[in-house]
């Protein structure tokens, strides 16, 4: 099993990655040298995260300071092996699936602050979709809450969670050859790799990586405080509300996404454009 590693600081986080042999068992000592404030292990399989008891130790030490971390692993703490006793049952591959029903199926990955246009223009685009014949469907973060999801909070395990389940939903749309569409604030770099990763190993059958896109929609924190359909960074900045994007929590934009829209300079109708003719530039809306 392998790790994804946040080394967390108050303005952002750092990732790394660390194999399982380096994980001893649960009640042993876990020596690893940081310079941060927090350490936070996600097992990839479940990017949920494991519960830590740390024990900051300063050493100095000659023109150099770190930080030792003793880390130790809850007894109770489960493990995270997915169960053995399961197989994967093939059916038709993806190729043949598209082919039958005459179009590709991808993820299209909207990231952005809270009020920055991400739900409004996914809505704007999966209407559009539909009138030019392409199955899409429309994952939001709000909706998911009242089912999938409404067991989750918004504590930083809560959202990556969160995350990690929509990821794998998304992938199953995109794998029955519709377009997901999802629109959520997922502010860490690390979650929104998870689900690149998840989507490019999708390959059972010796079917082609899912395409996943990712859509920054880079609106400055001023401008979305600005709109605020919510009250909530009103009620952020009164304290009312914990761990609030932007705020009192970070966010990571993306260094390298496939499209940057920006709702306050555009129209939804021309950032919706601006879209469609990247994917038709890449012909993922080419009937198969």
């Amino acid at each position: 099993m392998s790790f994804i590693v946040r080394r967390k600081t108050t303005r952002r986080s750092l990732v790394g990655g660390v194999d399982r042999e380096r994980i001893k068992p649960a009640s042993e000592l876990l020596e690893i040298i940081f310079s941060s404030t927090s350490l936070h292990l996600f097992p990839l399989e479940t990017n949920t995260p494991v519960l830590l008891s740390i024990l900051l130790l300063v050493d100095f030490i000659p023109l150099r300071l770190h930080l030792l971390l003793l880390v130790v692993l809850y007894p109770q703490f489960p493990t995270f092996t997915m169960a053995t006793n399961i197989t994967w049952h093939p059916s038709l591959s993806r190729r043949e699936r598209n082919q039958f029903r005459g179009q590709r199926g991808l993820t299209i990955w909207l990231t952005g602050l809270s009020a920055s246009g991400k739900s409004t223009v996914a809505t704007a685009l999966e209407q559009h979709l539909l009138h030019l014949g392409v199955a899409a469907y429309r994952l939001d973060g709000d909706n998911v809450r009242f089912g999938l999801n409404k067991d989750l909070g918004f504590s930083e395990a809560d959202r990556n969670e969160n995350i990690r389940r929509i990821s794998e939903v998304a992938k199953l749309f995109a794998d029955a050859s519709t377009i997901a569409i999802t629109s959520f604030i997922s502010p860490y770099k690390a979650d929104r790799q998870v689900a690149r990763e998840l989507h490019a190993q999708a390959t059972q059958g010796g079917d082609e990586a899912i395409p996943f896109v990712e859509v920054y929609v880079d609106v400055p924190l001023e401008i979305a405080e600005q709109r605020d359909p919510k009250g909530l960074y009103k009620k952020a900045r009164a304290g009312e509300i914990k761990e609030f994007t932007g705020i009192s929590a970070p966010y990571e934009a993306p260094e390298n996404a496939e499209i940057t829209i920006k709702t306050h300079e555009k129209s939804v109708e021309e950032c919706v454009a601006q879209i469609v003719d990247w994917l038709n530039e890449k012909g993922y809306l080419t009937k198969h």
